[in-house]
Order: structure tokens, then sequence, then C-alpha cells
């Protein structure tokens, strides 16, 4: 079966490979493929296994083509900020590290002691909020621990793109992912070689930047060969909240996003980037979408926190409570008032995220029921707190809040956002990366005409579930 695209969807802690379909103007999906991903310890860091990542979507492509479908085109988003360095026969230079790494602690310190680079000239430049683990903090890590790796580096890829150039031969930087390295000017859109040159990084390793809806060839041959089909492999929105965002059906230009998984990230989309002082304080971000629509956004530690506390009691008991019974044992201690900053790096790779929860309050928290709804508590109090900044900063008013992903299917952490925001959830698609990376697809091959009309079907696609304040 021909008439399907593929979105090839990479988390942190799982992979899919999702059919979509258009019939009578209404979109389908269909999983055919789920792999596992996670960080291993490898020569004292925290790494990913890419080749790993690379071996999965081709077994992926193999379930697609086993259960009796070639897609036409296919596409790969994963998170953003990571990379891998080629050198001049294409082969990875060093360790895949990852984000939550702790070799950029002290990297923004360093950099402004020496006078190199303040943070506000930084995002004046960039519009990219500071987090310690920002692709251009990473390289100037790495210059310091391993001067050799870049010294031999020719080419320098992000993840998905690195996944991409094993498929097809072409080495390209996609618009949305590189925006997130904080080395991609905000107006410019495209590398700023000043940025680069005072961090003392090689410029000739950055490809030109592509943009999502662009071909970069069919599969390799031995690829080809290996999957038993051939197909074009397509540039979504890479990075995957850029995707997610395209997959909200939002009413109007009122509403305020939200990318709920791992991370949350809650922002409005804006035709240009807000890159003043103001917007640096309150730490919101200004990364490139499809089409050259901002996402103006806050990161907000997101259910990093919940999945932790899940994986440590499977690792203490044996066996990983299910979300429905953490949910539960939240709803049990819900008259529980404390509150944690769940961007306390501390919840960013702890050894134990009760202990951290619990060393994080002034409440005793006892029972894993107080853990969870202190996690709840405060993952709703800073999603209210992100819309204020966010009004303060855009001088509009937001009427509602649209959730996308995993998250939205949590509808004890929805009602509990609509009451702290004070405003209607709108919760769905639960797929929403998975759908925007396809939105991308759909377009280039002209099955819709633009993002609204595109946005329109997934409205009578997919049950949007509407929760109310105090509802």
């Amino acid at each position: 079966m021909r008439d399907c695209f593929l979105a090839v969807d990479i988390g942190a802690s799982s992979g899919r490979h999702i059919l979509g379909f258009v019939r009578d103007g209404r979109i389908t999906l269909k999983e055919v493929y789920r792999f596992e991903n996670g960080l291993t310890r490898k020569n004292g860091h925290l790494c990913w296994d890419i080749e790993h990542l690379f071996a999965e979507v081709v077994n992926g492509l193999k379930a697609c083509k086993a259960a009796g479908y070639e897609p036409q085109t296919m596409g790969i988003d994963t998170w953003a900020v990571d990379f891998v360095l080629l050198d001049a026969n294409g082969k990875i230079i060093g360790d895949s590290v990852a984000y939550r790494d702790a070799r950029t602690d002290g990297v923004r310190d360093a950099l402004e002691a020496s006078g190199t680079l303040t943070f506000a000239e930084h995002y004046a430049r960039t519009g990219i909020q500071y987090q310690k683990f920002n692709t251009a903090y990473q390289l100037a890590a790495l210059k310091d621990e391993h001067p050799e790796q870049l010294a031999a580096a020719k080419t320098f890829l992000m993840v998905p793109d690195y996944l991409n150039y094993q498929l097809t031969g072409v080495a390209a930087n996609e618009y949305t992912n590189a925006s997130t390295t904080a080395l991609v000017g905000a107006e410019s859109k495209t590398w700023d070689d000043e940025l680069i040159a005072r961090l003392g990084l090689p410029r000739g390793i950055f490809q030109p930047i592509r943009m999502p809806g662009e071909t970069l060839g069919g599969l390799l041959p031995e690829i080809a060969a290996e999957v038993g089909f051939d197909c074009k492999v397509i540039l979504p929105a890479t990075h995957d909240t850029g995707s997610a965002f395209l997959a909200v059906p939002a009413r109007d230009d009122s509403a305020v996003y939200l990318s709920s998984g791992t991370w949350s990230l809650l922002g409005v989309e804006n035709k240009a980037p807000i890159t003043t002082p103001e917007s640096c304080a309150e730490n919101f971000t200004n990364e490139g979408g499809a089409w050259y629509r901002y996402r103006y956004l806050k990161n907000i530690m997101g259910l990093w926190m919940i999945q932790s506390v899940r994986r440590e009691i499977g690792e203490k008991t044996g066996v990983r409570p299910t979300f429905p019974e953490l949910i539960a044992a939240a709803k049990e201690a819900h008259s529980f008032e404390a509150f944690v900053d769940t961007n306390d790096p501390r919840f960013l790779a702890p050894e134990s995220t009760i202990t951290a929860v619990r060393e994080a309050t002034d409440w005793k928290v006892e029972t894993l029921g107080q853990v969870m709804q202190t996690i709840y508590n405060s993952l709703a109090s800073d999603y209210a707190l992100a819309i204020d900044s966010l009004e303060k900063l855009t001088g509009k008013h937001y009427t509602s809040v649209n959730i996308v992903g995993g998250g939205s299917q949590d509808m004890y952490l929805n009602q509990m956002t609509a009451t702290a925001t004070n405003r209607p959830v709108y919760a769905g698609p639960t797929e929403g990366t998975a759908l925007g990376n396809l939105i991308v697809q759909f377009i280039a091959a002209g099955i819709f005409l633009d993002l609204q009309t595109a946005r329109d079907a997934i409205k009578l696609s997919f049950d949007i579930k509407e929760v109310l304040p105090n509802g």
C-alpha cells in the first residue's frame, strides 16, 4: 500500500514509526513499530547509543514493509540540542553525549568571566533561552575537554540530521533544530558567523540550513535493498516541539500552546522574534519553526519528573507502577499543597527524583501520593506563572490552553492546569509530534494547501477534550 506517509518520532525514552493516511479529508494514524531509547554512561558521560537508534529506524522501515505498507515519504523528528561530529570519512568522532550530562556545568559563567560572551548579548543575537545544555555550551565544553575532536571534525549534524544522513547520504542541518543550538541568528535565520568565531568553533563544520518541507533524497541503495522499498526522505520540523506545535488545532491566535511530554513546552507562535532584555530576564525562547513561524515559549521540566518516579520505583521493586496508578496515588493526596520549582537543576538527572522532591520543599513529603501531588501542584502552578509572563511580554491576552502530546491524556493534570490558569484546556491530539511531522509531508505532497487547512482537518479527525476551570 503506497497511499501513506511515515513519521519516525524519537523521544528520550522511546521511538515510534507512525503511518499517516488522509481519506475524505480526514487523517488517521497507525503505529507500526515502537522501540526503547535511553541513556548509558560511557567514558564518564551520559550518552546516547546513536547507532542503536539508526538500527531501530531501519527496523521500523522493515516493519512497514512486513505490514504491507510502502510510504511515499518519511520524516524523522527527535529532541533538540544534541549532536554528533563526523570526520572526513563520515564516521562519528567521540561519543554522542546527551544534554542531561554534567559537562556543561559552569560553561556560561566561564564564558562571561573570560569576557568571551555575556548571556545578555548571546540572547540578543539568537533569542534562545539559557539552558545549561544548549548546543553552544556543549561545543564549548567539548573544545576544552577534547580539542582534538573538533580539530578532526568535518561535519556537524544534530541527531535527526545524522539519522537522515545515514539514510540518504546527504548531510544537512534542518532549521528548527539548528535554531536550538543558540548559534543561529534570530533575525538572519542562518548561522551567526561572528558568534561561532567568538566561541572558537570551526565554521566549516556547519552545513547549509535547510527548511521543513524540503526533500533530502531517496534511500541509499543498500538501505532500500535492506528494507524492501524506496521512499523520499522529507525534512519535517525535525525538532519534536516544532512538529508538535504544528499539530495544535488552535481556534485562533488567543490560544496558548502546550506540548506535553518529557518536557512541557508552553508558548505561542509569533511572526517575529522577541529578544528584549525583559524577554531575556524571563528566559523565554524564540525557536525557529516551520515556515519561519517562531515558537515563543518557556521550557518547563514536564513529565520527566513523573517518568523518573515511575522508573525509580520499578528499579526498587522490580515492577513499574502504571501512570493511572501514579495518578490515583496523587488523587488520594489531593489536599496536599506542597510545591517545588520544576526547573530546579536538581531535577535534570537526579539519582532519586523522590528524594529530590523531598529536599526541594519545606513540607514533609512522606507518601508516594504526596510526592506525586507535589509534582502535579508544581507543574500546574508553573504553567500558570508562564502564561502570566507570556501575556506581559507579548502584550496579548490568551483565553485558552491547547495541549498536545502524550501528556494530554493525563486528565488529572489537565484539570489542575485549567484550574490553576483559570482557562479552558483543550486536550489532544495525543500523537501531536508525529502528526505535526506528517502535516509537513502532507503539505509537501499537495494533500493540504497550507497549515491552516491541515489544522482544520486535525479538528475533524481527532477527539479534542474540553476541560473547564474548577470543572
